[in-house]
């Protein structure tokens, strides 16, 4: 498969696979030449917004997580300037290697070049012979003399220029005089070279991230009482709001910075389960709180920013137009509740691929809907830890109990179903290779119903030691 675009009269490859690459088809190629070496040869349109629309975020990836100073170079790559942040990331040579892992992860082959220039980094990830090369300062000369003059970014005349008088290699360029050169390629040509060997400053335009909403409230006199806080936080939001709007974003985690008239801080941070920009939703939340802020002597200052935010587009009210009873919408609910509470005492339960119970069941989102879940039925509760029963009265091999012991009081079962079979991951222990558990569900005579479970078949001894244990509860 190629890539191809349009340039002049005719399409050109801008992009081969490897297979294309194997068969001599390389970018610069004209497609009718490809078609003639390749009958079956597969030609897409390339997508250029696309591409830069990866780069792009992998640059704001960079600069969030890697380095201040990150862009975009060329068609097809990076520029990361590791000065001052390299022992960040264990140093040089593991940055890198940890920077192809990260490449592979979402598909893509990654040449990582260090170099004390950008040009003679741009030109060693993509004409140098390794993976991952490192230069010391000072020595991108020898390290560029092989190189074609290809890899100092040449524009095509100066690429035909170079041909037509045998300067094949960097190193036929380097004793040249600057004169005579720039006469033959051009001065556009010998600024690339001066750039790649750092006679010549070439500056990175970093690339900026999207500045925090932000909102402001200088006080022309010091408050402290709750009523007053409560009235500029309201205005604040106001503000907040209107700045939310016009980037077309709701608020999912805001901010709210008081400084006090002694220079001290205190932060107030508040989340909502759901993008809003609903302002009295949003003031209830902070109102639950307010009671957490300690004015000291006085705040003459607050700041409140939306850390983070999602899109928020318009609001369906076909069903409430028409009289039909609207959805209800628990977000309001959650939000004000994990105020009260904390975020981490909401969750919902959501499935997880395994055939272990404690295992297939994980944390969610409050407001999630997950699927996945398996057509047995499970218990309402089930314990973090399978507890042992003791006293336990039970007919080998698949006969429910009749009676056991759990945290000292004795249950006389009254009607009980199963076996369900399950197997232990073998994949993940080798102690679980043979591990079987039968699970029944039980009910006593008071009406209570419990999920138990043996180890072992109850035949083969390999399977377990045939003791039995308590794991749910059912309502």
């Amino acid at each position: 498969m190629v890539l191809a675009e349009q340039a002049g009269q005719r399409h050109v490859i801008t992009a081969a696979c490897p297979a294309a690459l194997s068969l001599g088809l390389i970018p610069g190629m004209a497609v009718t030449q490809a078609r003639a070496l390749v009958a079956e040869l597969d030609v897409r349109a390339a997508d250029p917004a696309a591409d830069r629309a990866v780069l792009d975020s992998l640059s704001l990836h960079a600069v969030r997580h890697w380095t201040p100073t990150a862009a975009a170079s060329g068609a097809d790559g990076l520029w990361i300037e590791l000065t001052g942040t390299a022992h960040l990331h264990g140093g040089e040579a593991r940055f890198c290697r940890r920077l192809v892992r990260f490449c592979r992860r979402f598909g893509y082959t990654a040449r990582v070049a260090v170099a004390g220039t950008p040009g003679a980094a741009h030109a060693l990830a993509r004409f140098g012979r390794d993976a991952i090369s490192a230069i010391p300062n000072g020595g991108e000369a020898q390290a560029l003399a092989g190189l074609p003059p290809a890899a100092l970014r040449l524009t095509p005349e100066a690429m035909t220029a170079a041909a037509r008088f045998g300067l094949d290699r960097i190193a036929d360029l380097l004793p040249l005089p600057r004169g005579p050169l720039a006469r033959r390629l051009g001065l556009a040509s010998v600024r690339r070279l001066d750039e790649a060997l750092g006679r010549v400053a070439e500056p990175i335009v970093p690339v900026v991230p999207e500045e925090t909403p932000l909102a402001r409230r200088r006080l022309l006199e010091p408050i402290g009482t709750a009523e007053a806080i409560g009235h500029v936080i309201r205005d604040l939001l106001a503000d907040m709001i209107g700045l939310l709007q016009e980037r077309g974003a709701g608020a999912r985690t805001l901010l709210l910075v008081i400084e006090r008239i002694d220079g001290s801080e205190q932060r107030l941070a508040i989340g909502t389960s759901r993008p809003t920009r609903d302002a009295s939703h949003l003031a209830r939340l902070f109102h639950l709180r307010i009671e957490t802020i300690d004015p000291g002597d006085g705040i003459e200052t607050m700041r409140l920013a939306a850390t983070r935010t999602d899109p928020l587009g318009a609001t369906p009210l076909a069903g409430s137009l028409a009289g039909d009873d609207a959805a209800p919408d628990v977000a309001t609910l959650v939000d004000q509740i994990a105020g009260r509470v904390g975020d981490e005492a909401l969750f919902t339960a959501a499935p997880v691929e395994s055939d272990v119970p404690e295992r297939a069941v994980r944390r969610s989102a409050p407001l999630a809907a997950p699927t996945g879940w398996p057509a047995w039925r499970r218990p309402v509760r089930l314990l973090c830890r399978p507890e042992p029963l003791v006293g336990v009265l039970a007919l080998l091999p698949d006969a429910p109990p009749r009676r056991f012991t759990w945290r000292g009081q004795v249950h006389a079962v009254v009607a009980g179903d199963g076996p369900e079979r399950i197997h232990g991951e073998w994949w993940r222990r080798d102690g679980e290779l043979w591990a079987v558990r039968d699970y029944f569900r039980v009910e006593d005579d008071t009406g209570a119903r419990f999920w138990l479970f043996r180890r072992g078949d109850g035949v083969d001894g390999a399977t377990g030691d045939l003791s039995w244990y308590l794991h749910g509860l059912f309502g």
